[in-house]
């Protein structure tokens, strides 16, 4: 339950900063941007998922 945790935990940051730096650095409307925010939390999410499968798979890390 942990791993779903991690992936969830990281999924979300890369959400907001996603979000965050591209409402704050570009023009982009709101909806653009968390468009853009979700994308990324969907590749974080993915990555965190193939790697739980290469490293340890008690965490969503490809170091540990």
């Amino acid at each position: 339950m942990n791993l779903y945790k991690d992936i969830i935990e990281r999924a979300v940051w890369t959400a907001v900063q996603s979000f965050l730096a591209v409402f704050t650095v570009t023009d982009l409307s709101s909806t653009k941007a968390a468009t853009v925010a979700g994308a990324g939390a969907l590749i974080s999410a993915l990555k965190s998922i193939a790697a739980s499968k290469v490293g340890d798979p008690s965490n969503a890390s490809t170091v540990s």
